[in-house]
């Protein structure tokens, strides 16, 4: 055999063996002017989607790295990120200096807010690169899905107009949200209205969710998770970009994005105007929003001062009253909303002004300074003002309901109307935020106070009536004014290379003063005074480089909000406590160059949780009352698994039981004239808390089937959800699949900076399902009675887009 035979034999062996060869990329990350070791930096190579994280040592390193050139990124808050490329074929040591940025990033504005990789609490963070890829024209809430334990919910059918969430069936009425720390929740009903901030994700650079109590921060309590937003990013370069979308019932969405770039001077200034329409799945319920968001900034190496202004206008025609459940197979658009009728009960037609009109108004003021790596200080101030009131066209109304005696016209006595009705909103929210982040050795602290004031005027005015009214009749108005005060310490101690501490204790007084009379003719002036005291603590520790495990106690206290102060009766008022949660977290997260893993066990204890029984007050409205012992227990994991390069796979699920201990149900009885008679009580033992479904999952495929082209396959389960807390299934949604599938590929080209296109075809099977819905109960003459509305959602529909940038 000839030596060049052998040769080829020999290299036809080792080849394979030199092609799947795997080797070793490490180094450190160090300060270049000083060379003090930097920890948590984030290391990305970018081709293989990998990321590490400099340890105390500022040390890192990727293991089984194949031959080739890949994208490694370098980055730490208050330095250039390092971009490089780098060729692998033998073990590779890649020591990385990192220079002071001569602007500070304005990352720093939600510092105070946010937790960290070692925090032992439970979170996900969303980039912006995520949001938009999902951002077609639905609220926020749609972008949002991929968080575990997170269901989604829109009135109109479409996720455009009034939309909602809930995280481990909090609805956001418990989920704290703020906006560069700034509270978002209206201070009054704790509420959230996406449909008043709309297109706010186009101007979202990042957000994190904190699932359970999670770390403290302004204006109302947590009691089911956290959404901390940050918004646009101060950019480098100048850019213009202009975003398309329309798709089915109309839907059109338009956006042009600009920034002036960071000039060598640190000014920069960015903006955003936006239209959305859509014509909704449910009839009638169509929505029109705009908005603008404008902020400007200036900064150097240890300042930023940053000022925004963000304001969302919409007009939408009523849809929350839901469809009857009789009718969703057969007509599930009906919307009952509007509807007319004659003297004779004969109907009409529809009220072409049954809508709800209201504008926000967002403006901030921020200020960070670095005294030096090792302390730094920021001070917000902010002001949000509303304005808006919603129309109804009601039937045959008892004029004594609005205060007006009857009258004689003939032979007649004049004791009901049709009449147009508005109930009014008129409300500012501002207030400071200060905080102090300083760290002392191996301690990182922080410091924060806050003061917040609500002030909010109700009232309802009859401005059309057949009969009867004065012009402009104003029959009901009340006042409030609600004042929170906030002070916080947290710290984070990092013993060593395994063990991270973290401790905190927040402070929190409210004041609450309601004057006036409500929309029932009731005087509802009252005055309440809170003092909590809200301690947590936890323990991380750090197997290894791929291995952590994490807990975490945390206890939160959390006041009533409007509407039990404002349904309740004199008797009740004396019965409503305030909630209280004790949380336990547990998780443990495995990373590799393909998988990550990561899994937490939660259990949230709740004491004098206020909930729906069925009990009403003296004028027959329901309330929220308080039971004693309630629970939440579940698993929630997440796994990322790229295959290679071609395809990757996104897994949330979570599994959980949502209990009341022994819950006592409330029905109305009434005689065949529905004259009342009673309310009747029954034990009904352990049930389900409403609208906590015990199962809860998502799988993402994500297809990269050419560059800059990826197909992502959505499917999303949702088990079933009771509306009340009975544990009956004739009144419950039934549990839905739903699979989607967005399209996005960009076009590299010379003409513009971006030409990029998306295609998102959802509820692909057209499946027919209902997300959230309301129900009432009474007895009338020894029979049932139900009223009830469900919120069917649309069936397989469509949104394209199209981006241009210059």
């Amino acid at each position: 055999m000839s030596n060049k035979f052998k040769t080829i034999i020999l290299m036809a062996i080792l080849l394979p063996l030199q092609i799947s060869a795997q080797f070793k990329i490490s180094g450190t990350v160090t300060d270049a002017q000083n060379n003090e070791t930097l920890i948590g930096a984030h290391v990305v190579l970018s081709d293989l989607n990998l990321f590490a994280i400099s340890d105390n040592e500022g040390y890192f390193s990727f293991e089984n790295v194949k031959k080739g050139k890949y994208e490694i990124k370098v980055s730490y808050i208050g330095y250039n990120t390092h971009n490089a490329e780098i060729e692998v074929s033998k073990n590779l040591v890649y020591n990385v200096k990192l220079t002071v940025d001569a602007m500070l990033k304005d990352e720093v504005v939600v510092l105070a807010s946010r937790v960290g990789e070692k925090t032992p609490l439970t979170y996900s963070d969303i980039d912006a690169s995520e949001i938009k890829k999902n951002n077609k024209g639905a609220d926020l809430p749609y972008l949002l899905q991929n968080t575990p334990s997170l269901v989604v919910t829109s009135d109109a059918g479409t996720g455009v107009g009034y939309t909602g969430l809930r995280i481990r069936g909090s609805d956001l009425t418990r989920i704290n949200v703020t906006m560069n720390g700034v509270p978002v929740n209206d201070a009054e009903t704790h509420q959230v209205y996406f449909v008043d901030l709309p297109d706010i994700s186009s101007s979202i650079d990042n957000i994190q969710v904190q699932r359970g109590v999670g770390t403290s921060s302004n204006g109302a309590a947590t009691f089911g998770a956290s959404l901390n937003i940050k918004t646009d990013e101060i950019s480098s370069k100048p850019y213009a970009t202009l975003n398309s979308a329309y798709g089915s019932f109309n839907t059109l969405k338009n956006n042009i994005i600009f920034s002036t770039g960071r000039t060598t001077k640190g000014f920069n200034f960015n903006g955003r105007i936006s239209k959305i329409t859509s014509d909704g799945y449910i009839d009638r319920a169509w929505s029109n929003l705009s908005s603008y968001y404008l902020s400007a900034s200036w900064s150097n190496k240890n300042t930023i001062i940053k000022a925004l202004i963000m304001s969302g206008k919409e007009q939408t025609y009523q849809a929350w009253n839901g469809c009857p459940k009789d009718s969703i197979n057969s007509n599930p658009t009906y919307n009952p909303s509007g509807q007319m009728y004659d003297s004779d009960g004969n109907f009409t037609g529809y009220y072409d002004n049954e809508t709800d009109n209201y504008q926000q108004n967002y403006y901030q003021l921020h200020f960070v300074h670095n005294f030096s790596l090792n302390l730094m200080f920021s001070a917000s101030a902010f002001l949000t003002t509303g304005k808006g009131y919603y129309e109804n066209f009601k039937n045959d109304k008892k004029l004594s309901s609005y205060g007006i005696n009857p009258f004689i016209i003939g032979n007649d006595t004049i004791t009901r109307t049709n009449l147009i009705q508005q109930k009014c909103l008129s409300n500012s929210f501002y207030g400071v935020n200060i905080a102090l982040s300083q760290k002392i050795g191996h301690c990182n602290i922080n410091y924060g106070v806050s003061w917040n004031r609500f002030d909010g005027a109700h009232y309802g005015i009859v401005n059309w009536a057949e009969y009867g009214f004065p012009l402009n009749y104003k029959w009901y108005n009340n006042d409030a004014v609600k004042d929170y005060y906030n002070a916080y310490i947290k710290a984070i101690y990092e013993m060593n290379e395994h063990f991270n501490f973290f401790a905190e204790i927040q402070y929190r007084h409210i004041e609450y003063d309601i004057k006036g009379i409500h929309d029932d003719l009731r005087d509802i002036t009252q005055n309440h005074i809170f003092n909590f005291w809200n301690p947590k603590a936890g323990i991380f520790y750090t197997i290894n480089k791929h291995n952590s495990l994490y807990f975490s106690i945390a206890y939160s206290n959390r006041e009533p909000n409007r509407d039990i102060y404002t349904d309740a009766d004199e008797k009740q008022l004396k019965n409503v406590k305030h909630e209280k949660l004790l949380d336990y977290e547990l998780g443990y997260s495995y990373i590799n160059k393909k998988l990550n893993f990561s899994t937490n066990i939660f259990y949230m204890d709740y004491k004098d949780q206020l909930v729906l029984t069925g009990e009403i007050n003296n004028v027959g409205e329901a309330v929220m009352t308080n039971v004693d012992k309630s629970y939440r227990l579940g698993i929630e994991s997440v796994i990322n698994y790229n295959i290679n390069k071609f395809l990757g796979i996104r897994v949330n699920m979570s599994l959980s039981q949502n209990k009341i201990l022994n819950f006592f149900d409330f029905v109305e009885v009434y005689d065949e004239e529905w004259n009342y008679i009673e309310q009747k009580q029954t034990e009904s033992g352990l049930t389900d808390i409403s609208f906590s479904p015990s199962i809860i999952g998502g799988l993402n495929f994500i297809v990269t089937p050419a560059k800059n082209m990826e197909i992502i396959f959505q499917e999303k389960y949702v088990s079933r959800q009771y509306l009340d807390n009975t544990s009956t299934g004739s009144r419950s949604l039934d549990p839905y699949f739903l699979s989607n599938i967005n399209i996005n590929y960009n076009w590299e080209q010379t003409v513009f900076r971006e030409l990029s296109f998306s295609l998102s075809v959802n509820n692909i099977f057209n499946s027919s399902y209902c997300t959230n819905a309301w129900i009432y109960r009474a007895v009338v003459g020894n029979s049932d009675y139900i009223e009830d509305g469900y919120f069917p959602q649309a069936g397989i529909n469509f949104m394209f887009g199209i981006a241009i940038g210059i």
